[in-house]
């Protein structure tokens, strides 16, 4: 937001530098991100000077051309080429010497240089009005009166402002602050807290008057919840023209562009006071009646930017008695708004609720300077202020009477609330304890009626301007902002308590696992937890009913919260792909969202996606693609960082995976994982194979082991090795013989490793061959053939009753 600094002083008489108030102004929460110079004329005019024609002559070789000798005060006169037409002897002239930037119609400058035109010397340029930035005439040059000296600045002779500009970084609680009188009446109260008391002024409008009542416009309010307050006037035999310079510049130094003297009116009141308005061209309203309505969803109207809209049916309107002529609040319509030809119109004031605005400005992708105030909540009580002070301005650059009374329909009156604020808690939030009546002084500055004062605190009435002001906390938020948070002294002494627990925490296990994940390879990854309600489409494993819906999107691609980080996974390895990565590792910590039945629910839970390489292409390895197995391995590393040992493991039938497991404890689903069907890869645009793992982050929190790492010394006897070579029926899993091995020798067997599997050739049908390894380690003593045999011999009995497996 632009706030001009003259502007301001218009509010508050002070004279403090930019950068000081700046600083107050972020010391009261109003944070100044950058001061900017501004000139109502661009460079200033300087190197303009004044000068006089002397002599103007026809140019040799071309006949538009003029040749004329000018005095511009340095002693000999300077010759200067111009083909304006109306150039003549006798006339002072504006000159830009040698040396001068000018600046076009697009604001790029350019340097007045020493030059030969059509074989004649020009050192100078004789300037029109457009080409000083004055105005748009390019009729020819200036002419200026004959009584100026030649070689005087120009800037003598035509005022130009300079303002400094505050480009403040706005927060959307502060909806008081939207207006240079806002942000005054914050400064008058940081000022009064350095013992500097100022008045803030405002315009004056004692001259306020109903001339007659000859064109008369009737209001009629249908829809009262949306729109709680509708004032407005009419204002008839005025002029639409230019407005004068100081407006323009007041709007052009805030970043807006003159349009006309009655709509610069309303912007300028807009900006002043926070209030928006809006004039009707008070002749084209059909039946000489305002109707505040909402139209069926559906119905076409077309706004000043000449874009046809179709309306929502809870998109208030305000409309004649055949038409709606504007977006409450938003946007004007073509047919209705103010132009040369309009000698009386309509002026509306009005307080609309803030919820209806946005979601209409939502829905038709419109941020206006007025639906960003509205949506915000203005002030319900400076309706009618703002509109006398608007129609006194344009009274004063536009002419005309005021021939109506002045409509005020105040149907849903918005009172101020009441709040009690607690001494000792003030004292608790600031951490220091501030005078009483400090505290009483910064609230009354703040336009905050203490009703009573007690012991224990105050009682308070907040006006309605301070919508976001509802709690003790809000005020006691207020109280340390005005008095400076750069006051609260610190203690030097910090006290803290430690306490002893064995609860797992989340955060430093979620450190643990992304320290394992990055040393991987892994590359972490934060998405956005919108989402499309297209993507639960892809696959009959999500249900669009249990969709969390927001209700004022701001895309239909972000309309819903997510059910799964998968198609979020997804979009990043679309979009790296498309960029030329081929590694791609990617992990997240995020939630999930679910509307049941009984309510809303939340998930914790650690996504995984590989797809392409398993590592940079180097000329040591070949471009090696990541494989189920390998993926398999970084879930069970997983597992083994935590020190979770899963009880179980399961193939998954679902359609998000072609092929795919799932590990569990104790019955809880701990992981799910696989190769991502085609079909869901697809719409993605990914052709290589992409491997996912869902890790249910609450479950791996529930079993995650509380003890702390116990040492055991490194055993000092030699592991033994033995192999086994089996003949099984292909159902046979590897995870089955690894149970029933365990089962058979608890103590010596310390691991089993599947080293090769044979299909194929000189089998029998429906058997395949399993070659497993089998580690043997007594840690108190050399294992002898005699044992190992014994072991061996265990283990191969076990196989051939459990599983009919035989010795190949």
């Amino acid at each position: 937001m632009k706030i001009s600094y003259n502007w301001i002083k218009q509010f508050i008489h002070i004279d403090w530098e930019a950068e000081k108030i700046g600083e107050l102004l972020t010391d009261l929460g109003l944070e100044v991100e950058g001061i900017q110079n501004f000139e109502s004329v661009r460079g200033g005019l300087d190197g303009v000077v004044i000068g006089k024609v002397l002599s103007c002559e026809t140019h040799a070789n071309a006949d538009r051309l003029k040749v004329a000798q000018v005095d511009i005060g340095s002693g000999d006169p300077v010759q200067i080429v111009c083909g304006a037409p109306n150039v003549e002897k006798g006339q002072m002239v504006p000159v830009a010497t040698i040396g001068t930037t000018l600046y076009d119609k697009e604001g790029s400058p350019w340097k007045i240089k020493k030059g030969k035109i059509r074989g004649e010397h020009s050192e100078g340029m004789i300037c029109a009005e457009d080409e000083l930035g004055l105005s748009n005439n390019h009729d020819g040059i200036m002419v200026l009166n004959t009584r100026l000296k030649p070689g005087s600045p120009l800037t003598k002779h035509i005022e130009i402002e300079s303002d400094q500009i505050f480009e403040i970084g706005l927060t959307p609680n502060r909806a008081d602050a939207m207006s240079h009188y806002g942000v005054a009446r914050d400064l008058k109260a940081g000022l009064l807290q350095k013992g500097i008391s100022l008045e803030l002024i405002t315009p004056s409008t004692t001259s306020f008057n109903i001339e007659n009542r000859t064109n008369k416009v009737d209001v009629v309010v249908e829809d009262k919840d949306r729109c709680p307050r509708y004032c407005g006037i009419t204002i008839s035999g005025l002029t639409v023209t230019d407005s004068p310079k100081w407006i323009q510049n007041r709007l052009k130094a805030i970043g807006l562009t003159p349009i006309n003297n009655v709509v610069d009116c309303t912007n300028f009141v807009l900006h002043e006071l926070g209030q928006p308005l809006h004039a009707f061209d008070a002749d084209k309203i059909s039946g000489k009646t305002i109707h505040v309505k909402t139209y069926p969803t559906g119905t076409k109207f077309t706004t000043l930017d000449e874009v046809v809209r179709e309306l929502h049916e809870e998109d208030l309107m305000i409309c004649d008695d055949e038409k709606p002529m504007c977006i409450a609040g938003v946007f004007g319509g073509i047919e209705s708004g103010v132009s040369n030809e309009t000698t009386s119109i309509f002026l509306e004031s009005a307080y609309f609720d803030p919820i209806s605005i946005r979601k209409t400005a939502k829905r038709h992708a419109l941020n206006t300077d007025a639906s960003f105030r509205f949506e915000r909540g203005i002030d319900p009580n400076i309706t009618e202020y703002a509109m006398i002070r608007a129609a006194l301005l344009i009274q004063e650059v536009a002419g005309g009477h005021i021939t109506s009374d002045l409509i005020d329909i105040y149907s849903n009156r918005i009172e101020d609330h009441q709040v009690f604020l607690n001494f000792h808690r003030t004292n608790q939030l600031i951490g220091e304890e501030i005078p009483r009546e400090t505290i009483k002084s910064i609230l009354t500055s703040l336009d905050i009626k203490i009703n009573n004062v007690t012991e224990a605190g105050l009682g308070m009435t907040i006006p309605a301007f301070r919508n976001d002001v509802t709690r003790d906390a809000d005020v006691i938020e207020e109280i340390l902002r005005v008095y400076g948070y750069n006051n609260v002294k610190f203690t030097e002494k910090l006290n803290a308590s430690v306490s002893s627990t064995n609860k797992v925490e989340d955060h430093q296990v979620k450190n643990k696992i992304s320290s394992l994940l990055t040393a991987l390879g892994f590359d972490e990854m934060l998405s956005n937890s919108l989402t499309s309600p297209k993507y639960t489409e892809l696959t009959s494993m999500f249900d669009s009913k249990h969709n969390v819906t927001i209700l004022n999107p701001l895309s239909n691609d972000l309309s819903v919260m997510r059910q799964s980080l998968l198609f979020n996974g997804l979009e990043a390895i679309s979009y790296n792909y498309n960029r030329k990565a081929n590694r791609l590792k990617l992990f997240e910590f995020g939630k999930t969202y679910h509307q049941y039945k009984k309510g809303r629910e939340e998930f914790k839970h650690l996504s995984l996606v590989v797809s392409g390489n398993r590592n940079d292409e180097s000329w040591t390895k070949g471009n090696e693609k990541s494989e189920f197995f390998y993926f398999k391995g970084i879930i069970q590393a997983v597992f083994e960082r935590l020190g979770i040992q899963y009880d179980s493991e399961k193939g998954l039938n679902n359609d998000v995976f072609s092929e795919g497991l799932t590990m569990l404890k104790n019955n809880k689903t701990l992981v799910e994982f696989g190769v991502i069907n085609k079909k869901i890869t697809q719409h993605f645009d990914i052709e290589e194979e992409t491997f996912y793992a869902d890790f249910s982050w609450d479950s791996i929190l529930e079993v995650i082991p509380s003890t702390s790492i116990q040492f055991t010394e490194i055993p000092k006897f030699p592991k033994v090795r033995r192999d086994l070579a089996l003949l099984l029926d292909e159902s046979v899993g590897f995870n089955e013989l690894r149970e029933a091995a365990k089962k058979a020798e608890r103590n010596l067997l310390k691991d089993i490793i599947l080293f090769d599997v044979y299909t194929g050739k000189n089998l029998p049908k429906g058997k395949k061959s399993y070659a497993l390894s089998f580690t043997l380690q007594d840690e108190r003593k050399t294992l002898t053939d005699k044992q190992i045999d014994k072991i061996m011999k265990k283990l191969q009995q076990s196989f051939e009753r459990e599983f009919g497996a035989t010795l190949r």
